[in-house]
């Protein structure tokens, strides 16, 4: 029997599918933030390295949905015109994710909720940084730190997001460029952690029974944008993940 199953209870198990299906709402409206809810919801009933697989596959197929939305043609031309961020982001990710099996537990819960606490007060108090125009040398280094806060937590929209913000991305070429650099990461992801070992045979079901509850949140996010306040419903979604990213800190400092 698969001993990640053994550890979940019916109770439990249904709480990581509706941590998934809520995970899923919010990408669906805002375009990402899932990893980042799977990571530190899922954190609160498993050990990180499950969790971290958990989120794998679902990651990968909601970022293919949201990154061809618009069609092949545009998803290639983001392609082209993040490729530094892309390239240089799937080094580190590559690189790190192979540090996952010799990080003490707590350090990694710390090093995945610092990084979730500190995006979620930065949206929170309006803080906006602002590229008059694009830069190769801070593309590559953002996207170096996304990579590898990425490969070892399967978090890197944070940067990512920030980065996009800071160029006054059209909401629309927004949603689909996240698409990609996130559908792009998750693969690299899928690779890096085959190899780790994070991801194998006992881990790989339990990731992909997630992949359902986490399209249909995608399906949920999607028809909710259109009758909600995006604005407020992405404040909520900052607050909990503000909560959630202080409760793996705590964690993390054995408090």
């Amino acid at each position: 029997m698969n001993i990640i199953f053994e550890l979940l209870t019916p109770a439990s198990f249904t709480l990581a599918l509706a941590v998934v299906l809520v995970a899923g709402t919010v990408k669906g409206m805002v375009g990402f933030a899932m990893p980042m809810i799977m990571i530190s919801g899922l954190g609160i009933f498993l050990p990180p390295e499950i969790a971290l697989a958990g989120l794998i596959l679902p990651t990968v197929a909601t970022n293919g949905f949201q990154a061809l939305r618009h069609g092949r043609a545009a998803a290639v031309e983001s392609i082209k015109r993040f490729r530094v961020f892309l390239l240089v982001g799937l080094v580190f990710l590559l690189a790190s994710a192979q540090l996952v099996r010799f990080l003490d537990p707590q350090t990694m819960l710390l090093m995945l909720g610092v990084p979730v606490s500190i995006f979620a007060l930065i949206q929170l108090f309006g803080v906006r940084m602002t590229l008059a125009e694009p830069s190769q040398k801070i593309e590559a280094g953002v996207g170096a730190f996304a990579g590898f806060i990425g490969g070892m937590s399967g978090v890197w929209g944070p940067p990512t997001v920030l980065y996009l913000t800071a160029l006054n991305t059209p909401k629309a070429d927004q949603m689909r460029v996240q698409g990609v650099i996130y559908g792009m990461g998750a693969v690299a992801l899928v690779i890096a952690h085959l190899g780790s070992g994070v991801l194998n045979r006992e881990s790989i079901p339990f990731s992909a029974l997630l992949i359902l509850p986490a399209l249909t949140g995608m399906w949920i996010g999607g028809k909710l944008q259109d009758r909600i306040d995006q604005t407020t419903f992405r404040k909520i979604t900052l607050a909990v993940l503000l909560v959630a990213g202080l409760n793996l800190v705590r964690r993390g400092l054995g408090l």
